[in-house]
């Protein structure tokens, strides 16, 4: 079942409400139960000294019938005060003892008594006097019945019940229409965000007129939208064009098994197609293990099973492999420099292999390329240069993108499926580097960077994640030497 946050505000502040009224109510009946107990106790006091200077005058049995007197005078008819003389000598008694349960104490020399019989207490003081006289020393004992002051406080206090009752009542419907004014922001935040559907992907939440708590969160809400967007289009731009990569062999086997087909062929024939057919499968191929290459790198992997060698080494090892491709181009290659670092040895394999081939395919015969490693900020930096027309800034900026090729300036583009330099960049990416080009007096260089240590290679909140093991046997079983620009 879902819950109201409003509902849910107006029960906490009703809550509340009821809490801080029932406290403020206690308080208040204490303290007028103390006042009032305090003004019984005054007058208490002032008859017990009235009736204290009375026996103490009487010194003997004649002038004692002059006290009983005047404490019957003082006792009222409706019983609310009683006084009680105790003495060893019967002759100077007054009264009836004060009998009952003690329900408790209102003050030093002050007890409340409950008769039997009675639905109220008796507040009695006592005080003795010496003797005087042939009166010998007495008790003089004065009480007082409660019964106005309980009845007020049982009124006051049924009447304070009801009113932190109602007004805790008042409190939840009136909290009720305050969280319901106080959350119109989030209500419209709410309707706006279920009006945003893919075909209105470019809508975003107006963050301008919330209060800073629900602001922070639209502007956060709007930055994932923001990084949504851009990942359906990236996604939208790697459909189309794998969908117009694949288009091309698909649409030559499927061509050239129909022309196949059209009539009888020699073995010799129909073994030339199907070695065309073949070429084309590879092109396939190839393009689907680097799609699924890149998707992982998508994901957020990042390299495993590190190993810290010479960049060095694993460049001159590399160009072992490259030794045909560089003779038939007529190229040569001069490696400076060197660092060590934690990398996975068939992933960096794999990226320089595409620089180095998209180097071979866009040098002049007869040129020198110059391959270069250089620590640099914590990070290794491998770069391959080779001489061609200076790179337009437009074109630097595009150039690592998936299937980005430039047709005017890459006479063998149409060999290529644009995903070699991708790959440096998901690579550089899973070491915790990033990729760079620059042109300059006619030298274009492209490369990459790695993490020098192994720590900053994974990153803290990789750590633990893993790239598919398919990744490097890939790599391992020749993938690296299978790719383009």
């Amino acid at each position: 079942m879902k819950r109201s946050i409003s509902l849910r505000l107006s029960a906490m502040f009703a809550a509340v409400s009821l809490i801080v009224f029932t406290l403020t109510g206690t308080g208040l009946f204490l303290l007028m139960q103390h006042q009032l107990f305090n003004e019984l106790r005054e007058t208490l006091d002032a008859r017990a000294r009235i009736a204290g200077l009375i026996v103490t005058h009487a010194s003997d049995v004649k002038k004692w019938a002059f006290v009983q007197e005047k404490l019957h005078d003082l006792s009222p008819a409706d019983s609310r005060m009683h006084y009680y003389v105790e003495a060893a000598d019967p002759r100077f008694r007054f009264g009836a003892p004060i009998a009952g349960k003690i329900t408790g104490d209102v003050g030093p020399n002050y007890r409340l008594v409950r008769p039997a019989g009675y639905n109220y207490d008796l507040i009695v003081t006592s005080m003795t006097l010496p003797a005087n006289g042939e009166r010998p020393e007495v008790k003089l004992v004065v009480a007082s019945d409660c019964m106005r002051t309980e009845s007020m406080l049982r009124r006051f206090g049924i009447a304070l019940g009801v009113l932190i009752v109602l007004s805790t009542i008042a409190v939840a419907l009136l909290s009720r229409a305050v969280t319901r004014f106080g959350l119109a922001p989030l209500t419209r935040l709410s309707r706006e965000a279920a009006q945003l559907s893919p075909s209105n992907r470019r809508q975003r939440l107006h963050a301008g007129e919330l209060p800073k708590e629900l602001h922070e969160l639209a502007t956060s809400f709007n930055g994932a939208l923001e990084r949504l967007d851009k990942a359906y289009d990236r996604l939208e731009s790697f459909n189309a064009d794998v969908a117009h990569e694949l288009r091309t062999p698909v649409s030559i086997l499927i061509g050239q098994t129909q022309v196949a087909l059209t009539r009888d062929r020699s073995v010799v024939q129909l073994q030339q197609t199907l070695q065309s057919n073949l070429e084309e499968f590879e092109r396939l191929r190839v393009i689907v293990n680097d799609m699924l290459f890149l998707s992982r790198s998508d994901r957020g992997e990042r390299a495993t099973e590190l190993t810290e060698v010479s960049l060095r080494a694993e460049v001159e090892r590399m160009l072992e492999f490259l030794e045909i491709p560089l003779e038939e181009a007529q190229l040569s290659v001069q490696v400076r420099g060197d660092a060590h670092a934690w990398v996975n040895t068939s992933l960096i394999g794999r990226a320089m292999s595409n620089l180095f081939v998209n180097a071979i395919q866009h040098s002049p015969p007869g040129t020198v390329l110059q391959s270069t490693i250089a620590p640099q900020n914590g990070h290794v930096e491998i770069a391959v240069s080779n001489p061609g027309e200076p790179l337009d800034p437009v074109v630097r900026e595009h150039i690592f993108d998936r299937f980005y090729r430039i047709q005017e300036a890459r006479s063998n583009s149409h060999e290529n499926h644009g995903l070699g330099l991708s790959i440096v960049k998901a690579v550089a990416e899973m070491h915790g580097g990033t990729v760079f080009v620059r042109s300059a007096n006619g030298v274009n260089t492209f490369g990459f960077s790695v993490a020098a240590h192994v720590g900053a290679a994974l990153g803290d909140a990789a750590a633990n994640a893993s790239v598919a093991p398919d990744a490097a046997r890939q790599g391992r079983a020749g993938l690296p030497l299978h790719v383009s620009p």
